[in-house]
């Protein structure tokens, strides 16, 4: 197998230039505790900052060496958790979706690296300056939550240039090795993937949403944030979510005012439903949804994503002087 080494492995001590998205709904513990031991780095998802999610899906992971993902809005007001998390000594703290500075003091002392992933390039600079060891730049692309500004190929490049000589890590519509390779082209030291590990088999995701995804393509997602209204998270309106168009987004989508003011009746009926009725329920998925073909193990999906890439590199293109 080969072994493509970057600034990100050197700076995370892992063997192959993967990390796992900290996604709530599939990462748990024995995902993470997968990717790390196929060589990536496995972040566990915390949820909206759960105590309890910490403590099961560390606990989960066992003794392997993982890190931890939290949306920055929800740890503000549970700011316990990450003491919980801290208390595990994880190997590296992700923050999203808010201001890292009140954070990153506290993390660094306990010894963690610390990633910030970021939506637009003002982010990415003040990720820096908070004091960042990764920043991931994640593009709309990205399945679940993300920014709507920017795309992740444009965005990956510019991260780059203004954050140097921080390693960036490239996310969003990334599924296998000829993504890996393009983040590398463009100046990434890795990939943050989500989307090809929810239909893994060690991802929290039961059969039936796994189905859902291999059955699923690019143009069948939809950013939106109707899935949050009706379930009554708090996710700020400049963080939609990615996500499979059904009967119920149809439905919904551009008419959020009048979603909100009928949450309470309408989350009865959703919650009413049956939890594989994917016309109604929520399935989170990026635009790379097209290249999941199968599910397998995270160290399959690894080892393939790695040769794949290595031979993109390899192969390049001719370069014709004229």
């Amino acid at each position: 197998m080969p072994v493509i080494e970057t600034a990100l492995t050197r700076l995370l001590g892992i063997e192959h230039p993967i990390l796992l998205a900290p996604m709530g709904s599939a990462a748990g513990g024995k995902l993470a505790a997968a990717v790390t031991n196929a060589g990536g780095l496995g972040m566990v998802g915390s949820g909206y900052a759960s105590t309890k999610a910490v403590r099961q899906e560390l606990g989960e992971a066992g003794n392997t060496r993982v890190g931890i993902g939290f949306i920055l809005w929800a740890l503000e007001r549970n700011p316990a958790a990450l003491d919980v998390a801290l208390d595990a000594r994880p190997a590296a703290v992700m923050l999203s979706f808010g201001d890292p500075t009140p954070f990153t003091g506290r993390i660094k002392d306990a010894g963690c690296k610390i990633i910030c992933q970021v939506q637009t390039l003002a982010q990415a600079k003040e990720a820096a300056a908070a004091g960042a060891d990764v920043i991931i730049a994640q593009g709309r692309d990205a399945g679940g939550h993300s920014g709507t500004t920017r795309g992740t190929m444009g965005l990956v490049p510019a991260v780059v240039d203004a954050v140097a000589p921080i390693p960036v890590v490239a996310a969003g519509g990334i599924a296998d090795g000829r993504g890996l390779a393009a983040a590398l082209s463009l100046g990434a030291a890795g990939v943050s993937m989500g989307t090809r590990f929810t239909a893994s088999r060690e991802s929290l995701w039961d059969s039936a949403m796994k189905a859902a995804a291999l059955a699923a393509g690019g143009d069948d997602t939809q950013q939106t944030r109707v899935f949050d209204i009706v379930r009554g998270a708090p996710w700020p309106s400049i963080y939609p979510g990615r996500a499979l168009r059904n009967a119920f987004s149809a439905e919904w989508h551009g008419r959020e005012d009048d979603l909100t003011a009928r949450q309470a009746e309408v989350e009865k009926t959703y919650l009413a439903s049956p939890p594989d009725d994917f016309a109604t329920r929520v399935v989170w998925a990026g635009e790379g949804v097209d290249l999941v073909k199968d599910i397998t193990t995270a160290a399959e999906i690894i080892e393939r994503v790695v040769t794949e890439a290595a031979g993109t590199l390899r192969r390049g293109a001719a370069l014709v002087s004229g």
